[in-house]
């Protein structure tokens, strides 16, 4: 039978494991196999003796063609399809960079046979994988981080003044980015979701200090009361974002050290866009916030922002 002939190849040459061995506490495994000098000679492998059912030993050359080819040593089968694996050590690039140039490569200069595809997986499937993870959450983050503004701030124009510092944050982000080789790792991604959050909050106490200002102590919204509600945050903020930068430097200049291949590329991020997210949003929301309140005139119904509270 061809699975008897295939067995006694197998045992001859691969080795089969018959039975252990005990000593004290340890365990051997005991293997049938041919003797390595045997396993080296090609022209060996026709005398192969194969036991037939009525006890007779049969050369395989007798039940099989041989012949000396090129090929595969080792069939691989995955969900009904054979199947090669070339295993890819990576130095000095990214899988995804890698991927993206090899899948470039393989349609260019490459011809498959009917039926033969190239499939890409291990870290660079797992990295895509993950990206898509992330965006799925952030998006769903995202909304979740709207209607919480919203539901704190009252006022849609209040949630889009703090919103609009996240495209000064992005500034930054994506400029550290384009000088890292312009690919986002997973790690920037994740250095992109935690700067937004640390933007957002640079805004929120930004405009709550605003709201303080004209609803508590009773300033009249004006240029005069900008200038002093972002001056009064400039400690707290510039303070925060300070040692976020201090802490996540010594990550940053070591991004491409082995073993810092996610947190680097996250650290950098963050570090270039609290850059610009700080200094815009002391710059440049402030007046975002006068120009939109003004144009609104002073009543309620125009619009505006703040309003001084009743006398």
């Amino acid at each position: 039978a061809p699975a008897d002939v295939l067995d006694t190849l197998q045992t001859a040459y691969a080795g089969l494991r018959v039975g252990q061995v005990l000593q004290g506490n340890r365990v051997f495994d005991v293997e049938v196999i041919l003797p390595p000098a045997l396993r080296r000679d090609p022209t060996a492998v026709g005398s192969l003796p194969i036991a037939a059912p009525d006890g007779r030993q049969v050369p395989l050359s007798q039940l099989a063609d041989l012949s000396m080819t090129q090929g595969r040593f080792m069939i691989q089968h995955e969900n009904g399809l054979r199947v090669q694996t070339i295993s890819v050590a990576l130095a000095g690039v990214g899988a995804s960079a890698f991927v993206a140039r090899a899948q470039q490569a393989l349609a260019r200069d490459v011809h498959w046979p009917a039926g033969v595809y190239a499939v890409f997986g291990g870290d660079a499937a797992a990295q895509a994988a993950a990206t898509r993870q992330l965006l799925v959450y952030s998006a769903l983050a995202a909304i979740g981080v709207v209607l919480l503004l919203y539901l704190a701030l009252r006022r849609m124009r209040d949630v889009l003044l703090v919103l609009v510092n996240l495209p000064f944050a992005l500034v930054g982000g994506v400029a550290v980015a384009l000088l890292m080789g312009g690919t986002l790792t997973l790690g920037g991604l994740v250095g992109f979701v935690t700067l937004f959050g640390i933007s957002v909050r640079n805004s929120i106490m930004l405009m709550a200090h605003y709201r303080n200002l004209v609803e508590v102590e009773g300033q009249p919204w004006n240029v005069a009361t900008v200038q002093r509600g972002a001056t009064e945050r400039l400690t707290p903020i510039l303070m925060t974002a300070l040692v976020t930068a201090l802490g996540l430097a010594p990550l940053a200049f070591t991004a491409g050290a082995p073993g810092n291949e996610i947190e680097g590329p996250m650290a950098a991020v963050i570090l270039g866009g609290l850059v610009t997210s700080t200094l815009l949003n002391l710059l440049v929301l402030p007046m975002l916030a006068s120009r939109l309140t003004f144009r609104g005139g002073t009543d309620p119904a125009d619009g505006a922002m703040f309003h001084p509270p009743a006398s």
